[in-house]
């Protein structure tokens, strides 16, 4: 049986997290395994895109004006999401990544309809996110919370664009 544990989501909209929050090795994790899986694999931040390393050195300046999720659980970073700036009445929810260790308990799903609230709160209309076909799991998950494939937006071979109605 996979042990729960209680997790806290903590959101940052318009604060900058702090370079000792784990954000940054969420990051990391998260664009190093899909680099990985895009057979483009590196051997350390270093070898990633500058755009990925930005977000990884200084995740406050990469996200600024947009919502920093982390899921906590005992006090440590455990998984994350980012929640874009609306722009004309949609959002983008990017980088939800839950720790490997800490998978199949429900984090996930957490920051999910925590990105969700967010957006709802904000008045966003519209939430919107990309996902690499072989992702599967994430694609199920996102079909869960009403996600529905659309048109591509972005011209990336096997990128799967999905969207949601957040409030009317």
């Amino acid at each position: 049986m996979t042990e729960r544990c209680e997790v806290v989501i903590v959101r940052w909209p318009g604060q900058v997290p702090s370079s000792g929050d784990g954000l940054a090795g969420l990051l990391a994790a998260y664009h190093l395994r899909t680099e990985a899986e895009k057979g483009a694999a590196v051997g350390g931040v270093d070898g990633l895109p500058e755009r990925y390393r930005a977000e990884i050195s200084d995740p406050g300046a990469a996200f600024a004006g947009d919502a920093v999720l982390v899921a906590l659980s005992g006090g440590a970073a455990v998984g994350c999401v980012v929640v874009t700036a609306p722009v004309g009445g949609r959002a983008e929810i990017k980088r939800l990544w839950t720790d490997p260790e800490f998978r199949g308990r429900g984090i996930a799903s957490g920051l999910l309809r925590a990105a969700l609230a967010h957006a709802a709160e904000g008045g966003v209309g519209r939430v919107r996110l990309s996902v690499w076909e072989w992702r599967a799991g994430a694609i199920a998950l996102y079909e869960r919370f009403g996600f529905v494939v659309t048109e591509s937006w972005d011209g990336r071979d096997r990128l799967v664009c999905m969207e949601r109605v957040v409030c009317e």
